[in-house]
């Protein structure tokens, strides 16, 4: 009797469709707002419910896998080419009339030149020996070790001025 039932058992099994395991139910929720998410578990009452199949192919399997198809592209007009527009500048205060690589030249060479600001000036002769300002003006001396002065002159906005 035992044998039966297990012969029995047996033939259920077999008639019994194979579930494929690769493929399942998802559901696409769209709301009012139109936010779509996706749930295997259902939609809520005011969400529009959409069953959708899914499945994951196994790699290897020999059945082509569709994909995304390109766009073809669209030729675009050809236009002169104009000068690039600068949106934003870095403005240094002194007018721009000296790039970054020339400041930096200028002071590894230890000279000063104008649009230099007075931080650019101490990098490139270090602190000055004596600071006076007359009528708003702000002056560096220098004094070398032959005894040769040399006076840098700024103006208002704390630029060389030559």
């Amino acid at each position: 009797m035992r044998g039966l039932h297990i012969a029995a058992l047996c033939a259920a099994a077999l008639l019994h469709p194979i579930q494929d395991s690769s493929a399942t139910s998802v559901f696409r929720c769209e709301d009012a707002n139109g936010q779509i998410t996706f749930t295997r578990h259902g939609c809520a009452p005011e969400q529009t419910q959409y069953r959708q199949e899914v499945r994951n192919h196994s790699p290897g399997s020999g059945k082509p896998i569709p994909l995304a198809v390109p766009r073809a592209r669209t030729a675009t007009p050809t236009t002169r080419s104009r000068a690039p527009v600068i949106v934003g500048e870095q403005d240094d205060g002194c007018g721009n009339l000296l790039s970054s690589s020339e400041k930096r030249q200028a002071i590894i060479r230890r000279e000063v030149r104008s649009g230099m600001s007075s931080a650019d000036v101490e990098s490139s002769l270090g602190k000055p020996d004596r600071i006076t300002r007359q009528n708003g003006r702000l002056r560096y001396h220098y004094r070398d070790k032959r005894g040769d002065n040399q006076l840098i002159s700024f103006d208002e906005a704390g630029c060389v001025k030559k």
